[in-house]
Formats: C-alpha cells, structure tokens, sequence
C-alpha cells in the first residue's frame, strides 16, 4: 500500500475543533501507513479580519449574549440557507489556505469545522485537488452548516446523528459512528487513588471537577460559592483555564490551605483529572463531553450555551449520564442527592462508560487509509431534497 499523505484542518472557534484535529494528527502520526501528517487552523491562513469574525466573535458572544448565539443557531440551522453566500466569503478570505492544501498535495483531508470543509469540496468540485474529503462533527448533533456539497465521508458522534442524517438523503455507507476523537490518552488507564494523592487529595473522600473551560468562560465563581455549601464531605479541583485574575478570584473565595478545594490554571493532564474523579460540573462542549464519556465520568451540566450544548445536554440527560442545574441556586440540592444515591450515581457512570468512544480517533484513521469509496456530489435536486426533508415537506406515497 502507497503510504498516505494526511491533511487536518481545524477552526479555531473555541477550543473543540482544535484539540480534536490534534487528536486525530496525534493516532495518524502513530500509523506506519501514513507519510506525511500536516494538523492546521484554517485562521493561521487569513486576515485579522476574517480571524477575529470566527474566533473572538463567537466568545464575545458566549459571554455577553448567549440568547443570541442560540437564536443565530437556529435560525442557519436549515440545509444550504446560508450557503452560497458564506461559501463565498469563505473562499475569498483562505487564498493562502488554498495555496498550502495545493501544495501539500494531501491523499487524506479531514475537517474538525464546516469552514475548511467548503473550501476543499470546492477545489475538488472545481479538479483543482484530488483528494479524500472528510468531515469529523464536534458535536453530538449535527448543525446544518457542516452539510458539504461534495465529501466522501461523515463522521458522527452518535447512532441518532446517523439516523438524522440518513433521514436527510444522505447513503448509510457514507455516515460512521466513531464519536467525537479525542486523545488517545483518554483510553488509557490511571491508577485512580494514587492520581489523587499526587494532587494532594484524600484518595478516599467524593471527589469532583468543576471546570469553567479552557477558555475560563463560566459561573465559576458562583459555583465554588455554592459547593461550599454542600451537606456532605467532598472535594473539588477547579479548573480555571487562562483565565488568571479567575483564579485569583475563585481561591480568595475558598480561602487558602482549604482541603475541600484544589485550584488550577489551564491543564493539559485532564485525562487524569477526569479519570480520577467521581463528578464533573460544567458546560457539556462537545470535546468536553466526548472526554468526559470516554472516562465514564457523569456530569452535572450548568449553564449550556444555547443551541449546540443544550443539544448535547439533551442527550446526556435522556441516556442517564448527566444531571442538569436549571438554576445555580440548586447545585448544592442536586449533588447532595447524587451523593445520597451512591447506586444512582455508579449507574450513571455505567451509562457514561456505555455511551463514551474513546477509541474514536483510532477509529477514523484507520476507516479513511482503508477507504476507497469515490466523492459524492450533492447535484441541486438532491440538495433541495435535503433542505425539504429537514423541513418536514414530504409526500406520502400510497
């Protein structure tokens, strides 16, 4: 077999996008069937602008109107209603991106955001690349936007993305159901007890993660406030990201030398601290998620961006993984119910265990250096077959 030439491409539009294009870059890298392996921000290749529009926009928008990013959510949440004109845009504002994926000359291209993934459909519409195009959907859900004019593959986080998606048009054989990939080291085992006494932590006592994202983009504040309110004995890691005057903030708020609490800037050892604890409270992001499920680890969800996360929080909470804190006055109540019901937290981390992919990297790579299915082009009739079946208009045939 002649080795492979893999290109990924993420958008840096939070942080999910990238850490899982790193993932999938990191298991490629490890295959002796691949050649060459390129893992890229499609926004290292544009103007100040552009970059700025994708990236900054969208956190201005998490934390100062997320009713907003919610409502836009939904209302491009339509197949090809915002298409041709973002397309445009796209392209306009990525000559240098194209100019590198010509010149790289990828066997492989795999897109961790709809971005990139309409500018390489369009260079392999237009026989300006051959190349394998596929698409890796960050989310449990998928949004309209990753729909892509010609691609060879989808890979989906879920069995019901899948069915959604085949409901649409779209052929069974080109829709897995890997997961959302995340670092291999999420499938490694830890020894638990030790983990925890190498943070200076009682290996015995109900431990939890509070995490306000790598960003530092959350309630945490108002969160430590109320978990020090807790009825029984427990402790909590809490994860500040970059976000230094937050934890500045967060540890005058516990006080110094509190064994209830251990307070961290960003960490790149999460696979730890999620496999060594009993609890995880934050926002359900898609990695975030994936990475929880893949360390069998339930989650108490505050505050999910509207849209993409509450989709996430709905899934979690029909498969029994998750409890959801529609007030923040509630946490200490729910947790403390949880802790009550030791029976019902061990089954919610069987369902996480059940429901988690942590394998879903290996399982991409090794599906696309096997692949040999030819690209599909979505013609205008199938696209508009798409957009009224997601609509609902159908004809029932007798």
């Amino acid at each position: 077999m002649t080795k492979k030439r893999v290109l990924i491409i993420s958008t840096s539009a939070g942080t999910g996008h990238v850490k899982a294009a790193e993932a999938l870059a990191k298991t490629f890298a490890r295959d002796e069937r691949v050649e060459a392996v390129e893992c890229r921000d499609a926004l290292d290749f544009t103007n100040k602008l552009f970059r700025d529009f994708y990236s900054k926009l969208y956190i201005q928008l998490v934390r100062n109107a997320p009713a907003l990013l919610g409502w836009m959510y939904k209302q491009s949440d339509e197949p090809w209603k915002t298409d041709a004109m973002r397309l445009r845009l796209d392209r306009l504002n990525t000559l240098p991106l194209v100019k590198f994926i010509r010149k790289f000359r990828p066997d492989i291209t795999v897109c961790t955001h709809f971005m990139p993934a309409g500018i390489i459909s369009h260079l392999i519409a237009k026989r300006q690349l051959e190349a394998h195009l596929s698409i890796v959907v960050t989310d449990l859900d998928m949004h309209a936007m990753w729909l892509s004019r010609i691609f060879h593959r989808y890979f989906v986080a879920i069995d019901e993305t899948r069915a959604h998606l085949e409901m649409l048009g779209l052929p069974r054989e080109r829709i897995t159901v890997s997961g959302i990939p995340v670092d291999p080291v999420f499938a490694e085992p830890i020894d638990r007890m030790a983990v925890r006494t190498s943070y200076g932590l009682d290996p015995l006592k109900p431990t939890m993660l509070l995490s306000a994202g790598a960003l530092g983009v959350s309630p945490t504040e108002f969160v430590v406030a109320r978990l020090m309110q807790l009825r029984n004995e427990t402790q909590t890691v809490v994860i500040c990201g970059r976000n230094e005057e937050l934890q500045a903030r967060v540890q005058g708020i516990v006080g110094a030398n509190n064994p209830r609490f251990k307070i961290l800037g960003y960490s790149d050892r999460m696979h730890e601290l999620m496999k060594m604890s009993d609890l995880f409270i934050g926002k359900p992001g898609g990695l975030t998620t994936a990475e929880a499920l893949a360390c069998a680890l339930p989650m108490v969800i505050i505050s999910p961006i509207p849209g993409q996360e509450e989709r996430n929080s709905d899934h979690l909470l029909e498969e029994g993984i998750a409890v959801k804190c529609n007030e923040l006055t509630t946490i200490p109540y729910k947790i403390d119910c949880l802790l009550d019901e030791p029976s019902r937290l061990e089954l919610m981390r069987r369902n996480a265990e059940r429901f988690g992919k942590p394998h879903a990297a290996e399982t991409i790579v090794n599906t696309l250096i096997e692949d040999n299915l030819p690209p599909l082009s979505l013609d205008a009739e199938q696209r508009d077959a798409i957009a009224q079946a997601a609509a609902g208009d159908v004809t029932i045939q007798k």
